[in-house]
């Protein structure tokens, strides 16, 4: 099977689409499928991540077309591609001739995969990601909120209905997509996880660590509390520097370890130093994610208060390895953690949140015993087998389509521009127009 996949978000860029399309993408590949990617360009100044430990990736994995971009007007980030190069992304498309078109995001390279799936009458699988109407106010920080989330909803209902299939983690993303359009034909699937990327030994975590204090000193002696993701408003992170001075007061040689980037890393900062822990808590930006999972190995508890995360990846990360978690029962997270599975799910309430940190804290036997559920745990989720579910998925989409629209077909420009075409229609026109002439001059006649 053949797959092109479209995304906005992709390395270098580092967040949960990101990760998602990256994991399934290779595990198709691994699987036997072919795998294309269609994604932004980032410039190699951006988004710069701190190496710490060596690549061992080996294998070989999808191929991908960087579009050309400009930046972003409402994020530093991200990167918006040229429509001006639909052409030659559909080249690109072209030669590769996809199966499926499976569409991760809901910007402009969304309109590349719509419209190439509707030119070539091809299936369109959309993954719903993100829950815009909860992040976009915070981006459009200067128009009332209420406005926003209805522009924002009104954009969503259209994406939705543009697709033939969508793709949701949770059950609650399938009923919000139902309200959208209640006809739309939804399969849930999680993103799963690789487990050999956080499967580390005391030995390399301890070399790891090392290298990690001469970075950052203020590690040293310090016993991790780990936050992993985008550093931004809606993670709730200022959830954390508010139950963290309360932690510090009975545990000081805690330190509160945020790792990423994002564009309130300054806000962040300075709320910390308000907060007079400045020198319990380090700002990691962003971390290579080998890095990352070494990261969570070495951490002692991993906290999760955001209430937007459509699917807690983050959190299955830290519970492959081996590391418990606190969290806030929200969203992807209340699906992943299915209750106290690997750690604490906690009302968004701070004293509880902070009783079930100290309680990790002070009880190295029920932390070892929440580590090893962790893992044990979290095995449902490996990549391998929910990559299975996405190709029956696949396999029953294009089924369905066919019976419904046909076989694919080139687009009429493709037919143009093809010179075999054009020389073939050029012969058949030679020979319609003497066979016409030699008529003619016969009724007249005369002989050619």
């Amino acid at each position: 099977m053949k797959v092109v996949m479209f995304t906005d978000a992709y390395w270098p860029r580092i967040n949960g689409v990101t990760v998602s399309v990256d994991s399934f993408s290779r595990s198709l590949v691994a699987a036997g499928h072919q795998v294309l990617i269609v994604c932004s360009f980032y410039p190699e100044e951006g988004n710069t991540p701190i190496p710490l430990s060596p690549n061992t990736e080996t294998g070989e994995g999808p191929r991908i077309v960087r579009v050309p971009s400009i930046p972003a007007f409402i994020t530093k980030e991200d990167r918006i591609p040229k429509y001006s190069k639909w052409y030659w992304v559909f080249k690109q498309v072209e030669n590769f001739g996809p199966d499926i078109v499976h569409i991760n995001t809901e910007m402009m390279i969304a309109e590349f995969g719509f419209w190439y799936a509707k030119t070539h009458n091809l299936p369109s699988v959309y993954t719903f990601h993100t829950m815009w109407e909860d992040y976009t106010p915070h981006y459009f920080y200067m128009f009332p909120s209420f406005l926003v989330k209805i522009v924002t909803r009104g954009i969503l209902k259209i994406i939705v209905r543009r697709s033939y299939r969508m793709i949701v983690p949770t059950p609650q993303i399938d009923a919000v997509i139902h309200k959208y359009s209640p006809k739309t034909q939804t399969f849930l699937l999680p993103t799963g996880i690789e487990p050999e990327l956080f499967d580390h030994d005391e030995a390399e975590c301890a070399v790891f660590r090392e290298k990690l204090e001469e970075l950052f000193p203020r590690l040293k002696g310090k016993r991790i509390l780990l936050f992993a993701g985008r550093i931004g408003k809606e993670k709730n992170i200022g959830f954390l520097l508010n139950i963290f001075p309360a932690i510090l007061a009975k545990y000081p040689d805690t330190v509160l370890l945020i790792a990423g980037n994002g564009p309130d890393m300054d806000y962040f900062q300075r709320e910390a130093e308000k907060a007079g822990i400045e020198e319990n808590c380090v700002f990691t930006g962003y971390v290579e994610r080998r890095d990352l999972a070494l990261i969570y190995a070495i951490a002692e508890v991993f906290v999760f208060p955001s209430m937007t995360d459509t699917q807690g990846l983050v959190t299955l990360e830290a519970m492959f390895s081996g590391t418990p978690v606190v969290a806030i029962g929200a969203m992807g997270t209340l699906m992943v953690m299915g209750g106290d599975n690997g750690g604490f799910m906690v009302p968004n309430d701070p004293d509880i949140f902070t009783g079930r940190v100290l309680e990790l804290l002070a009880d190295p036997e029920l932390r070892r015993r929440k580590s090893h559920e962790a893992r044990t745990y979290a095995y449902s989720w490996s990549i391998e087998e929910l990559t299975k579910k996405l190709v029956d998925i696949y396999q029953t989409t294009i089924q369905t389509y066919r019976d419904e629209y046909g076989e694919p077909f080139k687009p009429v420009w493709s037919l143009l521009m093809d010179k075999r075409w054009w020389n073939i229609n050029k012969k058949i026109f030679q020979r319609r127009t003497g066979r016409k002439w030699r008529q003619m001059l016969s009724k007249l006649g005369m002989q050619s």
